[in-house]
């Protein structure tokens, strides 16, 4: 299925990936995987006291993740219709690492290698980041209630984690397209030109001979 677009758009909290994903499937016609967050039960009380609730909250996630991939893959990726998701599941890693004792995060790892060894994997990664001023400004902007208790200092340390990840990522993947892009620099919201420019360099990468409905 290597020629069926299977994009995933990543980066940090508050950089932007579900608009991206909404404009690229709006743009191209592929159906949208959303990432499941809201849903969490354990997510405000992990902000509240990452140690305390960060087992439940990253076995949560990767759960409902394994099971959102699972049906992506059996409704359309199998059927050969191109899927958008605003999340790749390797994100699990980047914050159960992050979060988890050395000895929850090494069980973790084992139940996450278990559950995406058949996982279908995207051949586009689209990565997003932005400076920690940006993201702060993103996230008090956007409001969300269960957001209001994440500290600068977790945030900051993930950009560093991402961008730490995205550098093996691509090590490891090098069949895999990762378009880069900062938002700082670009503002995909606002500016037509600069949502165009990640279309076209999308468009460019795409399997051969795909092209937007």
């Amino acid at each position: 299925m290597k020629h069926i677009p299977f994009i995933t758009v990543e980066g940090p909290i508050g950089v932007g990936k579900t608009t991206l994903s909404k404009q690229i499937s709006e743009h191209f016609q592929y159906n949208i995987l959303r990432e499941i967050v809201d849903e969490n039960p354990f997510l405000g009380k992990f902000y509240e006291d990452i140690n305390e609730w960060s087992f439940q909250t990253e076995m949560f996630f990767l759960c409902n993740r394994y099971k959102q991939l699972e049906d992506i893959n059996k409704n359309f990726l199998s059927n050969h219709q191109p899927v958008v998701a605003d999340y790749h599941i390797f994100k699990n890693l980047i914050f159960a690492q992050r979060s988890l004792q050395p000895n929850q995060y090494a069980k973790y790892l084992n139940i996450y290698d278990i559950l995406t060894e058949d996982m279908p994997v995207p051949n586009m990664v689209i990565y997003l980041h932005a400076s920690l001023d940006t993201l702060l400004a993103r996230i008090k902007k956007r409001g969300r209630e269960i957001e209001k208790n994440i500290s600068p200092v977790y945030l900051e340390q993930l950009l560093t984690d991402y961008h730490l990840f995205m550098k093996e990522f691509q090590l490891k993947h090098p069949d895999v397209k990762v378009l880069e892009f900062n938002g700082d620099e670009l503002d995909f919201v606002k500016n037509e030109s600069d949502l165009k420019a990640i279309i076209n360099q999308i468009q460019e990468h795409l399997p051969k001979g795909v092209k937007a409905k």
